[in-house]
């Protein structure tokens, strides 16, 4: 992983005390803590969703509209209760005690699922643990982008996304040896998912930073939100909107490496500067093309129950098909984070997306190679590498600091409910037209909602302008 940047300070720069000339960390100490509580609460959660739709389609009977609302269920709470933790983060100042909260519920939701054995409760365990996930998401990446320079967003959240990925990683293998050696496979998994979560709450107790010592170390300039929102190297102007001036009056540590601004010397946030978040444009155009996008993302269990329709793939081996893609998240993550540093994130985000077209074209008109799986599952991870940290590496660009955990929140519940809505109308569109015709008409959505975002994202600077005092 990228632990330090050797590259130069820009000429002016001082660096902190005790980097020296030439060398400045490049991961604070905070992002690398609250990645590994992600590992650990993903080795968690992935257990239990790497089995979940086997469990439920074979184990319990569901038809696939039937799965595909309870997916909806799953995913649709936690967009829902994601904006009341990013909003609620912002407003008592302390991102950590809201995070702790949501990985302490979802962590109790964990054994319930031993106790549950019919589709309507398993629902209800589902919507409570999600509603965890929901509270900490924004109020997590929030501290993430706070406690890192604006030019190195992108490495900070696509390091933190690695390790949650290696958790993702070793989470279905988890699974598959324990259905594999367990008498009753299931109950076992969620027995030990249970337990691994709540190692993950006492980590984030014992080793997040919560507050930062208020002095702020000489030479530490403070990162201008609204710079590097779409590529690397472009000096910008911060985009006019509520937090500015009292941000400019409160200083804080934000871009600091190491360090998590202090969250208890601001006033509260109310609702009413919220809101007004929406008046940023850039928030605005990164809020709409993520909920265009994520309308037409098929879900990641979907994409593994096509591909098992497709290839005809042993039942017992289905666990294993997220590895596959956890597997490319993990190796690439973090430079496709650095490259959208470099190169413009809005590139990098899109590219993804074409990627992920190509996956649904190989499923539907590849022909049955042995290497298909691979490919799709290569696909689909690169995918997840070029987006899932890159998004909030520019919505972190574009909004100030006090207000960070509510605009990571609104992009993400958005990008979210939008999802559920695609896994309602994908399990419908099985149930009714069959899998290929599904995922025909979910490719033909994610072409042109790509397509619109490509041109919505574009940098007015990157538009060809006439010069009538150019020489012929």
């Amino acid at each position: 992983m990228y632990l330090a940047d050797r590259s130069a300070p820009a000429d002016g720069a001082k660096t902190a005390p005790g980097t020296g000339p030439g060398r400045t960390p490049a991961v604070a100490s905070a992002v690398l803590a609250l990645g590994t509580v992600s590992l650990i609460t993903d080795i968690s959660s992935e257990m239990v969703t790497a089995v979940l739709p086997l469990y439920l389609i074979a184990g319990l009977g569901l038809s696939p509209l039937g799965f595909g609302a309870l997916d909806g269920v799953y995913n649709g709470v936690s967009a829902l209760v994601q904006l009341t933790g990013g909003h609620l983060a912002d407003r008592v100042r302390n991102h950590k005690l809201i995070a702790g909260l949501g990985y302490g519920l979802s962590a109790l939701c964990k054994p319930l699922l031993l106790l549950v054995h019919s589709a309507g409760p398993i629902g209800v365990v589902l919507a409570l643990e999600r509603t965890g996930k929901g509270l900490r998401t924004a109020p997590r990446d929030a501290l993430i982008s706070l406690s890192t320079p604006a030019g190195q967003q992108g490495r900070a959240f696509g390091v933190h996304r690695a390790m949650d990925t290696t958790g993702a990683l070793l989470g279905p293998l988890a699974a598959f040896f324990i259905l594999s050696a367990a008498v009753d496979g299931y109950d076992a998994v969620f027995g030990v998912s249970a337990c691994v979560a709540a190692l993950g709450v006492v980590v984030l107790i014992l080793f997040v930073p919560g507050r930062s010592p208020r002095n702020r170390p000489a030479g530490a300039v403070p990162a201008q939100a609204g710079s590097a929102a779409v590529g690397p190297g472009r000096a910008r102007t911060a985009e006019s909107g509520p937090g500015r001036a009292r941000a400019a009056r409160g200083g804080g540590t934000e871009g600091v490496p190491g360090q998590v601004p202090e969250e208890g010397g601001a006033p509260a946030v109310g609702m009413r500067e919220a809101l007004a978040l929406l008046r940023l444009p850039r928030l605005r155009a990164l809020a709409v093309c993520a909920a265009l996008l994520g309308l037409t993302t098929v879900s990641d269990a979907f994409v593994y129950l096509l591909l098992q329709d497709r290839t005809g793939l042993d039942v017992r081996w289905f666990p294993l098909l997220p590895l596959g893609t956890a597997t490319v998240f993990l190796l690439l993550a973090v430079p496709a984070g650095a490259l959208a540093d470099r190169i413009g994130r809005r590139t990098v985000f899109l590219t993804g997306h074409a990627l992920l077209l190509a996956g649904y074209g190989l499923l539907l008109w590849a022909p049955s190679w042995p290497a298909l799986p691979y490919l799709v599952l290569a696909l689909h991870g690169v995918f997840y590498a070029a987006t899932d940290g890159v998004l909030p590496a520019a919505v972190a660009a574009t909004v100030p600091a006090e207000l960070r955990g509510t605009g990571l929140a609104l992009v993400g519940t958005g990008q979210a409910l939008a999802r559920v809505a695609c896994s309602l109308a994908f399990g419908g569109a099985w149930s009714l037209w069959g899998p290929g015709s599904a995922l025909a008409a979910a490719a033909a959505g994610l072409l042109c909602c790509a397509a619109v975002a490509g041109f919505v994202l574009r940098d007015p600077r990157d538009t060809p302008r006439t010069d009538t005092n150019r020489r012929p």
